[in-house]
């Protein structure tokens, strides 16, 4: 399955949450990350970058696509990240 997830957290806790998400997805964007990874993957990603950060305070967004081939992706500006899965 293909997982885009959006992050927003307290500067404190920052760098371990992308440096967790980093072991798991590619970095596209400022608190974005992205890629192909397996149900038990994402499930061990989930786990460990929720307890990293604080319910009350911050907020991540999980976008799952089950089947990448009905994914459209387009981009207009400068490449963060590695997008050769969409060509």
């Amino acid at each position: 399955m293909f997982v885009i997830i959006t992050y927003d957290v307290n500067e404190k806790r920052v760098g371990k949450v992308c440096k967790k998400l980093k072991e798991y997805l590619t970095w596209t964007q400022n608190s974005v990350f992205e890629g192909e990874i397996t149900k038990t993957q994402f499930l061990k990603c989930r786990k460990a970058v929720e307890s990293i950060i604080d319910p009350m305070q911050d907020s991540l967004y999980y976008y799952i696509i089950e089947n990448p081939r009905h994914l459209k992706k387009e981009l207009h500006g400068h490449e963060k990240g590695d997008m050769d899965i969409f060509f």
